[in-house]
């Protein structure tokens, strides 16, 4: 019912904007036509009237039009004023052109650390490199500490690894990109977000919701996707040195290097190692893994403006080596022994990726681009006694024709996407093979009337060897009732692969046996997930005290029509089955950013999440998931003087309620206890190439008393690593520096 109550409000708002009659039309730089840039602030009027207006931000005007009007005049300050006949009413394309060379004048702004757009029909948001400069922003994990939208935690008491949820749901119900090219999936979901450094990142883009049908089918709570720095834009050398006291070191380099006009590559080298072992709560278990890796990129750019051809070209190999478990645990003695319980997890990838793009030169709206990908995913580990291995070979491929209908208000993407999956994997004794192969065309259109409503479309058939043949619809539209206000509601559809052992390892880590219940489904005997996404965002933009800010409320609903449920109610076993009910995750967030005085910024945001599944022994909420999150990060920086010395200070609270806690026979109370966290970090910008930071992690020293169960006997029916809500360890306190040459 949903569905059509919002399908409706649409379609009313919809022929509302048609039904408005005037003269429309698009004022754009030729200077910049590949880029598809409008002129925000032209004068647009008719000649010998008074009737007239400006452009938008978009470069769109819309003016009063009577039959007598016959001539337009378009002005801008340093461009050729010209007079243009109007003989019908369809909409007009004009490029405005250069009068004459002016003098230069420089014009400086602040770019935001987080973009909130007011245009977009999604409701996306980008966080850009100031805003992953504000903590130890170490891996592409690890860039979200700052930011309310994405909650992170730990995922088990062993390997460290942090895990990221959005709308109250999991990492794999996320489409994780970069350069939207899926990367974090299949055999990578635990880990995979630890495989990007921090530094490689120029920007993160936010989608909460069902996203474009262009990137596939799989997403059902949002996307995140993850632009690279590229050779043309970085800097010409980069080096970045981290360590912190829980004795973690990193260092990353940058070297880029323009090779002609046309050609740019750039070398990206990350290392990162912890050699020393913490036992800080006296459990006789490793605080922190010991770890190495080691991760190599080339990246190629070619751009050709004259035949408009442009392209990336990426190779990557990386080597991942962990080791946890008992402080006195020696794999060349213990391993496969009962002598100490121990684990180590070796990973080793090999990605390639190219993206080709044509821009057609007389055609500025019209483009198509072609993505490939291949990756070789090969880890090999051990929890104690259990083996798990896994080898995950992917290839994509994607191409992509965006045109108009019309005019630019009336755009379209359409395509065809192949996708090709080859699982290899070892759990404990078993091996479970299996290839996906999948085949899919989409169409998506864009409607944008460029005042005050906006519409985005999509649909795409798939056929899977695996999931069959079916159909994926995403909506979204976005309406402004009134300045600086932004309504937005979307609903989609996404279907996926449950990759059972690869999005739970942590789970091995435990004394529990394995049951997969199966019911005759094409992957290990299960059916594959599906579920709707439906949501409401609203965003207003004010000016308190002449200062700027925005308060945003969204809400959003998951209703799952199939879930493979993971069951860790019985303290001895983890069981898998499809879901007999209902699975809903609703989540509301509120959140306020503000400017109260020059140069401070800050953000807080309250969010609520009830999800709840229906297991065999009933409907119960989600483990090891707060109802009540509170997000506050205030950030200040002092004026730049002229040799470009400045301080930065920012600092985050988190505030994480009480969450339900798995059956774990009276060990563990049935809710733990509300808990806050405090993050702070200093940065002495000395110069426009060398700068040094110090911060600070969970300064208030919060420890999950207890983390793991059993861990007096490793290899005893009670042993279990699994149920963490909260830091392991207290406090680290890190110190790094960056030092570049443009």
């Amino acid at each position: 019912m949903k569905k059509y109550i919002i399908f409706s409000v649409f379609t009313l708002i919809f022929m509302h904007s048609f039904a408005q009659q005037s003269y429309k039309g698009m004022i754009m730089d030729k200077n910049n036509s590949k880029d598809n840039l409008g002129v925000f602030g032209a004068n647009v009027y008719w000649l010998n009237t008074t009737i007239g207006g400006t452009t938008n931000e978009k470069g769109w005007f819309e003016i009063p039009y009577k039959p007598e009007y016959k001539k337009l005049v378009v002005s801008f300050v340093g461009f050729k004023t010209d007079t243009i006949e109007v003989k019908s009413l369809k909409p007009i394309h004009y490029f405005l052109m250069e009068e004459s060379v002016l003098d230069e004048v420089s014009i400086s702004a602040k770019k935001k650390a987080t973009a909130k757009s007011y245009l977009e029909t999604q409701n996306m948001f980008i966080v850009n490199s100031d805003e992953l400069l504000k903590a130890a922003c170490c891996n592409l994990a690890e860039s979200f500490e700052t930011n309310p939208s994405i909650d992170v935690s730990f995922s088990d008491a062993l390997t460290g690894t942090k895990q990221i949820q959005m709308l109250g749901l999991n990492s794999p119900y996320l489409m994780i990109a970069q350069e939207n090219i899926p990367m974090v999936r299949g055999a990578s979901q635990v880990y995979g977000l630890t495989f990007t450094p921090g530094t490689w990142v120029e920007s993160i883009q936010i989608t909460k919701g069902a996203g474009s049908v262009v990137n596939g089918f799989e997403s059902i709570s949002g996307q995140i996707n993850a632009e690279l720095v590229k050779p043309s834009t970085d800097n010409k050398f980069f080096v970045n040195g981290y360590g912190n006291l829980n004795g973690r070191l990193e260092l990353n380099t940058h070297f880029n290097q323009k090779l002609n006009d046309k050609w740019q590559t750039g070398l990206y080298v990350h290392g990162n190692y912890r050699g020393e072992k913490f036992d800080k709560n006296n459990d006789t278990f490793l605080d922190a893994p010991l770890a190495n890796q080691i991760n190599v990129m080339n990246r190629w750019q070619y751009a050709n403006n004259k035949t408009g051809w442009v392209s990336f070209l990426n190779f990557r190999f990386m080597n991942d080596e962990k080791q946890t478990g008992q402080i006195n645990f020696n794999p060349d003695v213990d391993k496969g022994t009962t002598n100490a319980w121990g684990s180590e997890i070796k990973t080793k990838r090999v990605d390639a990726s190219a993206k080709l793009g044509y821009v057609f030169p007389e055609l500025p709206f019209q483009s198509m681009g072609l993505q490939l990908a291949y990756s070789n995913h090969d880890q090999e580990s051990y929890f104690g006694l259990r083996d798990y291995n896994i080898e995950h070979q992917s290839v994509y491929s994607n191409f992509i024709f965006n045109s108009i209908i019309g005019d630019t208000r009336h755009k379209f993407k359409t395509g065809v996407s192949f996708t090709h999956d080859n699982y290899n994997e070892l759990v404990v004794v078993d091996v479970y093979k299996r290839y996906e192969n999948s085949i899919g065309t989409f169409f998506e259109y864009a409607y944008d009337n460029t005042e005050n409503f906006s519409l985005t479309a999509g649909l795409r058939l798939d056929h899977h060897n695996l999931l069959g043949t079916f159909v994926t619809p995403r909506l979204h539209a976005r309406y402004v009732p009134w300045e600086k206000g932004v309504l937005r509601a979307s609903v989609g559809r996404g279907k996926r692969s449950a990759n059972i052992f690869a999005e739970n390892q942590q789970l091995f880590a435990s004394s529990r046996t394995i049951n997969i219940n199966s019911f005759g489904g094409n992957i290990y005997g299960l059916n594959p997930e599906t579920a709707w996404n439906y949501g409401v965002s609203f965003l207003q933009g004010f000016r308190l005290f002449d200062k700027k800010g925005d308060v945003t409320f969204d809400f959003y609903q998951t209703n799952f029509t199939n879930q493979v449920v993971v069951d860790w109610e019985n303290p001895q076993e983890i069981s898998f089955y499809d879901l007999n009910g209902k699975s809903i995750a609703n989540s509301f967030q509120v959140e306020l950013n503000y400017e109260p005085i020059k140069h401070v910024d800050v953000r807080t945001a309250y969010k609520y999440f009830d999800v709840s599944t229906d297991y065999i022994s009933g409907n119960l909420s989600k483990p090891i998931q707060p109802k009540h999150r509170f997000f506050a990060n205030t950030s200040y920086e002092t004026h730049k003087n002229e040799n470009g010395s400045q301080w930065k200070f920012d600092a985050t609270y988190n505030f994480i309620g009480k969450q339900r806690l798995p059956n774990t026979n009276g060990s563990l109370e049935t809710f733990s206890k509300g808990y806050s966290l405090l993050n702070t970090q200093i940065t002495k910008v000395l110069s426009d190439k060398f700068e040094i930071y110090v911060g600070g992690e969970n300064i208030t020293n919060y420890k999950q008393k207890n983390p793991i169960l059993g861990s007096d006997d490793p290899f005893g029916a009670n042993f279990d690593s699994t149920i963490i809500y909260g830091p392991i360890f207290g406090g680290s306190y890190y110190a790094g520096f960056r030092f570049k040459i443009k």
